[in-house]
């Protein structure tokens, strides 16, 4: 039996549309993300538990883990038959990266129970592709850090997917989920077919200017460059009292904020834990929709996806 933790993430990460990507944990040692456990079997079983199953389509071939599991077999052309439990602990449609929880965790849990048949590279574009299926265009600034850790640069060269970029460790990333959802393929349909030039050249030399700043260990200056041109403009009019919150965040210390992924969840950062605690709870009084909603205060998970026990 193996059973596998993959964690959440901050797609975009402001700065960065579908290139940059990080993978977070809860300061408190909790987990924020989905498991999945594989044993043998003599056919393929699922079984759907966590906080959020309830959300996972009732027809089996239909749930991302038996996607995942038939396109593995597809790949390593054998049939593997296997009991799988999917703790689904990510809520569907948040911009936390929940699809790419499941689908890191599936993925790497196969190629653990079947001995290791695909490299690392082969595992990340297998991610990426069922990753495009759900969402409708091929991806990787969610599977991405989840499976690998930390602040992750999306290349997809021909040699190099993704490259690690040096993160500040006294960073404290507040994420907050509403409560709501939100559909990656709609919030792709409201953003325009076509951006301005200029618009072009401000976002690459924010984008340029904040991996540069991450090198060269200049937080300040990496923070202040965390701006979104290409998707926030025109997701705010998705997410409930977006630039309320934006303004007030910023005003109890915030050094940067946005939208996380595709939204409704929000991150902001800060270099101070009493500020991050501030933030943290007005983001629980004022930001929140319903009880399912949360707010956590996170660092990078530098691990990525990981055995349990």
């Amino acid at each position: 039996m193996i059973k596998i933790y993959a964690p959440a993430s901050i797609g975009n990460v402001g700065v960065g549309f579908d290139i940059l990507g990080a993978a977070i944990t809860p300061i408190n040692n909790t987990f924020l993300g989905d498991f999945v456990t594989v044993k043998s079997s003599t056919e393929f079983t699922l079984v759907n538990k966590g906080i959020f199953f309830k959300e996972l389509p009732t027809k089996i071939e239909q749930n991302i883990v038996w996607k995942c599991w038939f396109k593995f077999c597809k790949i390593i052309k054998k049939n593997v038959p296997v009991s799988i439990i999917l703790e689904k602990n990510m809520p569907i449609g948040s911009g936390l990266g929940s699809s790419a929880c499941s689908v890191v965790a599936t993925l790497f849990a196969m190629n653990e129970f079947c001995q290791k048949p695909l490299n690392t590279k082969e595992l990340l574009l297998l991610m990426g592709e069922v990753e495009g299926e759900i969402s409708g265009s091929t991806h990787y600034d969610n599977v991405a850090p989840s499976f690998l850790g930390g602040l992750q640069l999306i290349l997809e060269d021909s040699e190099i997917i993704s490259q690690n970029i040096p993160h500040f460790k006294n960073w404290y990333w507040i994420v907050s989920w509403p409560g709501i959802n939100i559909s990656t393929s709609e919030a792709r349909d409201i953003l325009p077919k076509k951006y301005d030039r200029e618009i072009c050249i401000k976002n690459n030399r924010y984008l340029s200017g904040f991996i540069h700043a991450s090198y060269t260990e200049q937080p300040y200056l990496a923070a202040r460059l965390m701006k979104d041109f290409i998707a926030e403009p025109y997701r705010i009019k998705l997410l409930p009292n977006f630039l309320k919150a934006k303004e007030k965040i910023k005003k109890i210390g915030a050094i940067s904020f946005g939208i996380s992924g595709s939204g409704p969840a929000i991150f902001a950062v800060s270099d101070n834990i009493k500020i991050a605690e501030k933030i943290a709870l007005w983001l629980k009084n004022n930001y929140l929709q319903n009880k399912k909603g949360f707010v956590h205060i996170c660092f990078l998970d530098t691990q990525g996806v990981r055995k349990i026990g």
